[in-house]
């Protein structure tokens, strides 16, 4: 399930951290019932000894000032984000509470909130269309001969990055389930050169990839992508993506 939401700035209010990741993951964790959201925090939905919070969220996406020596975002128009979920439940508390509040806070900024609109998007088939929201975050990480450890990050198109969301997408759909994920792999194709993200996460930088991709494998395991997000750190704000169609 998606959730698109349109909202606005307070005039009044500051301008967002660019490095914004962290502030809408609070507000979404602030407006779910205190004992949800502690469980889905703590707990989340686990799998052998992985735990998944089965959410993902886009950037904000709208007309924008960027003050760099600020290190600030502003929308001085309409901004809108994306959150999705498998979890009806989680999906059914946010959005009750958002509405009924009509506001959020991202730090000291205030949107308002203007529409909250819903769609059921659907791996029809072993074949998706797919825009990327935000950028999807596949990595390794790998110990150096020398001692210590490093984050290896892959892009769309390279064999391994294949290799970790099939993995990871199996591990969210038993997380989600309770059962044995289909067999078979998920590939990713890229419909365009996707582009390098660099950012930061509580000071910790994350770099990812987003472009318009065509996915194959199991739908099962398309369908899991759509609603928990593409590769890692999905409740950090990474791999929400969109289905599109007509295009191959």
């Amino acid at each position: 399930m998606h959730a698109y939401i349109k909202m606005r700035m307070d005039p009044s209010s500051p301008a967002i951290p660019i490095h914004y990741n962290y502030l809408v993951q609070a507000a979404i964790y602030a407006a779910l019932p205190e004992e949800m959201a502690k469980r889905l925090h703590d707990e989340g939905f686990t799998a052998g000894r992985r735990s998944f919070r089965l959410f993902s969220f886009s950037r904000l996406m709208g007309r924008f000032k960027l003050n760099r020596n600020a290190g600030t975002i502003s929308f001085p128009e309409e901004v809108s984000f994306v959150i999705t979920s498998p979890d009806t439940k989680f999906f059914l508390a946010l959005v009750n509470n958002l509405l009924t509040k009509g506001q959020m806070h991202l730090g000291q900024s205030l949107l308002l909130i203007d529409e909250v609109r819903f769609d059921e998007q659907l791996a029809e088939s072993e074949v998706l269309a797919v825009r990327t929201l935000s950028p999807v975050v596949v990595y390794s990480t790998l110990l150096r001969p020398e001692g210590g450890k490093y984050t290896c990050y892959y892009q769309p198109g390279e064999g391994e990055f294949d290799k970790l969301i099939t993995s990871n997408l199996a591990k969210k759909f038993e997380a989600l389930h309770g059962r044995q994920p289909p067999e078979g792999e998920v590939r990713a194709r890229p419909l365009d050169r996707p582009r390098l993200h660099v950012t930061k996460y509580k000071g910790t930088v994350v770099k990812g990839y987003t472009c318009r991709l065509k996915l194959s494998g199991p739908r099962e395991l398309l369908q899991i992508a759509l609603d928990a997000g593409l590769g890692g750190k999905g409740s950090q704000g990474y791999g929400c993506m969109e289905k599109v169609t007509g295009r191959r």
